[in-house]
């Protein structure tokens, strides 16, 4: 449940949000995220999460409302600019594991923010022809509900898991239970959904040939965009399976590590 003043920020947001072109994004992604490197303390980190609360109920928000209101076709054009934003600025998470600003290993964190990048810049953003397809609110929502728990369990409480941790050293055991469960449920349908929109774009990706570089040109070099989706799909094969892994191990060691104390 959001508040009225989340509300608030939601719409002013958005506005801010369609006035920036896609191309211009990225910067803003960008700068959003670095706030993160700044932080002299906890206090500012959890304020950070807070923010990326906003970001996510925004997206969540939108896209349950258009659902309702005028259906699946529309849900892309009405999250396009703050799922753009939100998901760029994620790349920070990696340089954050870098630099051990988070405890998320890389190895982890890489796979997962690069799949949604090529999602949401390679396929959606690039394609309008799959832009009103089901799979896309099945994914946005999906995404959405994902971050959610981990930034803002409906509101009740400021701070999420790690905000809550970061801020205070501690959190609610069924903050902890739901932190570390709701995967088991939107991963699946994440997955399926990326997997579903990858899929439907190829014959758009074949026949309009865009990001590919053929020969000759001066740098001697050639690029099937195509060939490289049909890549990026056979990588889902190991890789789903190998992360769904991961986070039931990462379940299992939370879970059990909160039943000793």
């Amino acid at each position: 449940m959001l508040f009225t003043s989340d509300l608030s920020a939601i719409k002013s947001s958005t506005l801010l949000l369609s006035l920036v072109s896609p191309k211009n994004l990225f910067f803003l992604a960008l700068v959003h995220g670095g706030v993160f490197l700044l932080r002299p303390s906890r206090v500012p980190h959890s304020l950070q999460l807070d923010r990326l609360c906003r970001m996510a109920s925004q997206i969540l928000y939108f896209a349950v409302k258009t659902l309702k209101e005028s259906g699946h076709e529309n849900v892309y054009d009405a999250v396009e600019k703050p799922l753009q934003l939100a998901q760029t600025a994620a790349v920070l998470e990696i340089l954050h594991g870098l630099v051990g600003l988070v405890r998320s290993p890389v190895s982890a964190t890489l796979p997962q923010i690069g799949s949604r990048l090529f999602l949401t810049w390679g396929i959606l953003y690039s394609f309008p022809e799959v832009q009103t397809h089901f799979l896309v609110a099945s994914l946005v929502i999906s995404w959405s509900i994902t971050e959610v728990p981990v930034t803002c369990i409906v509101r009740i409480i400021r701070y999420s898991f790690f905000g809550l941790k970061e801020a205070l050293g501690f959190a609610p055991s069924w903050h902890l239970w739901l932190r570390y469960s709701s995967f088991l449920v939107l991963y699946p349908t994440g997955i399926t959904s990326e997997v579903g929109l990858i899929y439907l774009a190829l014959p758009h990706i074949k026949t309009s040939e865009m990001y590919s570089v053929r020969m000759p040109n001066t740098l001697n070099f050639s690029f099937d965009f195509f060939y490289a989706t049909i890549l990026a799909l056979a990588i889902y094969v190991p890789g789903s399976p190998h992360m769904y892994r991961y986070m039931l191990g990462q379940r299992r060691r939370a879970l059990s590590k909160s039943k000793r104390e």
